[in-house]
């Protein structure tokens, strides 16, 4: 089962919800957790251990310039701008390039071919029984956080129960964790920018014909704007986070709330047992 927890917006507690899940269930089976928000991880933060570190690489192309001819072919072709070719020397810029490989192949003299190149590395950690980390992480100045992503995805193929951490917002990052997911979980806060951005995360899932719910998070008992929006899409609210000094004190700490605080462990495994049933009754 693979299970995604996104939201519209960053700073909604996304991250606090997938860490308390995965600690809740890692008390009872095997869970693995992927950290998906690449540009910034932060999952590693709460499970503190040694990793196994692998390279991200992907393909750029590599002009010969003894054979180039500057026709330009391979610029034209090029949707991202990573190729400009002038009339006596081309320009590259391997940031932008997506490692298509499109120029390869409409190069009328095949001047171009692939070399290597690293954008990211993907940590593997085993910070306590029952539970795996996969954080993907991309480098410094790159841009191509999908490449990222797959490769942290794939290192957890095959393990039975996977939690996603997606980025925040609707763009390709999260287009690329929601890719294969059974199940969303959108943790969102009772806040214009909240009930915004949900609408639009929703929308996203929806498109994907994913199931979802929603946790609303930093609750101050006022939240009939994302109940109402809920009831009108037929989403369940699977669990509300009370607003609160103590949980505010513990999370800024570093630690989870799932462990210090009685009783909550015991809701974050309700909280998944809710998305089973509701993943039952969709079937």
């Amino acid at each position: 089962m693979k299970i995604a927890i996104a939201s519209g917006k960053g700073g909604t507690g996304k991250s606090t919800v997938a860490a308390n899940l995965a600690f809740s269930l890692a008390q009872r089976q095997p869970v693995t957790v992927v950290d998906c928000d690449v540009e910034e991880p932060n999952i590693h933060l709460f499970f503190p251990a040694q990793s196994e570190d692998l390279p991200v690489m992907v393909q750029i192309p590599e002009i010969d310039s003894t054979r180039c001819t500057y026709c330009g072919a391979c610029g034209e072709f090029c949707r991202f701008g990573a190729l400009t070719i002038f009339k006596d020397r081309h320009l590259f810029l391997p940031e932008l390039c997506h490692s298509c490989g499109g120029c390869l192949r409409v190069c009328p003299i095949g001047a171009i071919n692939e070399i290597e190149r690293q954008i990211g590395v993907v940590q593997i950690r085993k910070p306590i029984p029952g539970l795996t980390l996969i954080t993907g992480l991309l480098q410094e100045g790159e841009v191509q956080a999908p490449p990222v992503i797959r490769m942290a995805k794939d290192q957890a193929e095959g393990h039975p129960l996977i939690l996603y951490d997606a980025s925040p917002g609707i763009a390709c990052p999260v287009i690329e964790t929601l890719d294969g997911v059974d199940y969303c979980i959108f943790v969102t806060e009772s806040t214009p920018f909240g009930i915004h951005d949900l609408r639009l995360a929703y929308g996203v899932a929806e498109e994907l014909g994913i199931p979802s719910g929603v946790v609303i998070n930093r609750s101050d008992g006022d939240d009939e704007i994302i109940r109402d929006f809920c009831t009108a899409h037929s989403l369940p609210v699977l669990m509300t986070i009370p607003f609160d000094r103590e949980i505010a004190a513990i999370q800024n700490k570093g630690n989870l709330i799932a462990c210090e605080l009685s009783g909550w462990k015991e809701q974050f495994i309700e909280l998944f047992d809710s998305v089973i049933k509701t993943m039952e009754g969709v079937q």
